[in-house]
C-alpha cells in the first residue's frame, strides 16, 4: 500500500469515493466540473489542508488504484494550551475493499502527519446513519466526546 497527498490526477477517483459509499464507480466516467477543480486547487494550495490517498502497489512497484481517501485540515486554536487540531473528512474506502484493514491503513498515518505537525488532537464528525463506521473510528481509539451539529448555509 502506498499512503500519499494526492494529486489532480487523483481527482476522478477521490470524486468516485466520495460520490456513493455503498458501489464502487469508474472514476474514468465520473465527472469532474470547474467546482471540483477549484476546491481541490484551493486544498493543494493551502498549507492548512491535505487530500490524502491510500493506493494499491501496481506489478511495476508504483502506485495504482486510489482504495481510499481523506481530507486532513489543521486548525489552529487557542485551547489544548494552543495546540494545533487536525480535522478528518471525507474518509473514504472502496466498497469492495472493506473489511480488509485500509481504513486503519488510510488513518493511522493521517495522525502520525498530524503528531508530527505538532497536533494536539484530532477529530471528526461522522453521519449518525454510519453505525459501521462509528465502530471502525471506535476501534481506533476515537471517543464520542461531544455532540456535533450542521447548518447548511444557502448559497447568495
Amino acid at each position: 500500500m502506498i499512503f500519499r497527498v494526492a494529486t489532480r490526477r487523483d481527482l476522478p477517483a477521490v470524486l468516485a469515493l466520495l460520490a456513493d459509499e455503498d458501489q464502487v464507480l469508474d472514476p474514468a466516467t465520473t465527472a469532474v466540473g470547474e467546482e471540483h477543480e477549484r476546491a481541490f486547487a484551493a486544498i493543494e494550495s493551502d498549507a492548512r489542508n491535505e487530500m490524502l490517498v491510500l493506493t494499491d502497489s501496481g506489478a511495476d512497484g508504483t502506485d495504482g488504484t486510489v482504495l481510499g481517501c481523506l481530507q486532513l485540515t489543521y486548525i489552529p486554536g487557542l485551547g489544548q494550551g494552543g495546540q494545533e487540531r487536525a480535522l478528518v473528512e471525507a474518509v473514504r474506502v472502496r466498497a469492495d475493499r472493506r473489511g480488509e484493514g485500509l481504513g486503519a491503513e488510510l488513518m493511522r498515518p493521517a495522525a502520525e502527519r498530524a503528531r508530527g505537525r505538532g497536533c494536539g488532537l484530532i477529530q471528526l464528525t461522522s453521519n449518525k446513519r454510519r453505525t459501521a463506521a462509528h465502530r471502525f473510528y471506535e476501534r481506533l481509539g476515537f471517543a464520542r466526546s461531544h455532540e456535533g451539529f450542521k447548518l447548511p448555509l444557502e448559497r447568495p
